[in-house]
């Protein structure tokens, strides 16, 4: 079985890099990073399920290695990179697992596009579009000004700032410490997951700005696949969960203990009984 295969996917004037890791006559599975435009932090993910299906995990638009020539990051530009990358690889349908915002894309795909989905896993997923979106944000930051010591979070407030004027290393030290709030009291192997030198300040404001001006999602009628919405119970939302909550009363909600925003850093052994139990990998 080959490991991987990494490739850039065309969209229009958009270049995605692509990750796969083939398992030919197998499901695929799409995985997509949170952010926007903070790649990739899934890797330990996408090789636990590498021996049971296809894997694709792409960068999102804008980001380092996945440029946006023609700076399009509206929704339906982001959703039709998961067409592409699932037609690049001959899926017609296939499973999302969405992590942080990208557990959100994965709903908006999912709303749109339901007669594609094998099965929705979604891992700390943002609230909503629009105003659920801009609670949220409200409530990780409250989150982060509770984990910080010392001059951290004055140092986060400047480098949001500064992100949002554009300043990619802005970002970068901004992503970093929100890594690090994340993983203290944890013992983790790899405490910034995410490719911070991979970010782009353009990338995660135009997202950003598509994000709130989306219309907030109505609830979903049960399409029948398995759906399943975790949490730690030290994550970054508070009462904003509740929106995906109401969105999806027939999912399944189980919380992750002893975790916060990276359970499968956190607590491998709960994270991955979880995942394997929502793909039925366990044994019967």
């Amino acid at each position: 079985m080959e490991k991987t295969m990494e490739i850039l996917v065309k969209n229009e004037e958009t270049r995605l890099y692509t990750v796969a890791y083939p398992n030919p006559g197998k499901e695929t599975v799409i995985l997509l990073h949170g952010g926007p435009g903070v790649p990739d932090g899934l890797g330990p993910v996408a090789e636990f399920l590498q021996p049971h299906f296809q894997v694709l995990t792409f960068h999102q638009r804008g980001t380092l290695s996945s440029p946006c020539y023609n700076s399009n990051y509206s929704i339906a530009a982001l959703l039709s990179d998961i067409d592409k990358v699932a037609e690049r690889f001959k899926a017609e349908r296939f499973h999302l697992l969405g992590h942080s915002w990208g557990g959100l894309y994965a709903q908006l795909y999912a709303y749109q596009n339901a007669h594609r989905i094998l099965s929705l896993f979604l891992c700390s997923p943002a609230s909503g579009t629009g105003k659920q979106w801009a609670q949220m944000m409200k409530e990780a930051a409250h989150y982060n000004k509770n984990k910080c010591a010392g001059n951290e979070w004055m140092n986060m407030v400047k480098d949001a700032i500064l992100g949002f004027l554009g300043k990619d290393e802005a970002y970068e030290r901004l992503f970093t410490q929100f890594c690090n709030n994340c993983n203290k009291g944890y013992n983790v192997s790899t405490p910034i997951p995410v490719m911070v030198d991979h970010i782009s300040a353009k990338a995660v404001n135009r997202t950003r700005r598509a994000i709130l001006k989306e219309p907030e999602q109505d609830p979903m009628i049960d399409q029948g696949f398995p759906f399943t919405i975790t949490y730690g119970d030290d994550d970054i939302y508070g009462e904003s969960k509740k929106y995906v909550q109401e969105r999806y009363p027939y999912a399944n909600y189980p919380t992750i203990a002893r975790s916060s925003h990276f359970p499968w850093l956190q607590n491998e052994q709960d994270f991955y009984r979880i995942l394997s139990t929502h793909f039925g990998l366990l044994p019967q």
